[in-house]
């Protein structure tokens, strides 16, 4: 029996493991620092929910990599001050953040969470690292397809140039 065989959760942590694991529980928790402001800033119910959502999610990973980090003796990142909330008449007009704003801002934030999962899932060599970023990386997808629905839904959506036209193919 090796060091790498057996319950995966007995086997030690290689640094780039540690790494990713410590960058996404920071993330995460800015990411509730970021959703509490942006919720301030929201007006849209649908948006809002999906704010208090992301917010849920975000706490729920940073608990679980930072069980995953003090368990293997790695300190975990501090947790960032709860925001106040601020009522949406407060901000002024300049400051405020648009609903839509807030929509692309987090979508894609969400995009590149999904990049990170699949490369900590990539260099992970413990099945239950993986397999962790994999279900966070299922629930980002989800998160995206919601914000991407709404934003259609509420013309927010902003396409790229469309190819309307396709070119006739070219028979030789």
């Amino acid at each position: 029996m090796g060091i790498l065989s057996g319950n995966p959760k007995d086997e030690p942590m290689h640094y780039g493991e540690i790494y990713a694991v410590w960058q996404a529980s920071m993330v995460a928790k800015s990411a509730v620092s970021c959703c509490q402001a942006y919720l301030s800033h929201a007006g849209d119910k649908d948006l809002k929910k999906i704010l208090e959502d992301l917010i849920d999610q975000s706490r729920l990973e940073s608990t679980e990599l930072d069980a995953l980090l003090t368990h293997n003796g790695i300190t975990p990142a501090p947790v960032m001050p709860e925001r106040p909330p601020v009522k949406l008449e407060d901000i002024p007009a300049g400051a405020r953040f648009a609903d839509n704003e807030i929509a692309f801002g987090i979508a894609g934030g969400l995009s590149a969470g999904l990049v990170a999962c699949s490369q900590a899932m990539g260099i992970s060599i413990r099945e239950d690292i993986g397999a962790l970023f994999g279900k966070y990386h299922m629930t980002k997808a989800a998160l995206g397809l919601r914000i991407l629905e709404m934003s259609k839904k509420k013309g927010w959506l902003i396409p790229p140039p469309l190819q309307l036209k396709r070119p006739e193919p070219v028979h030789a």
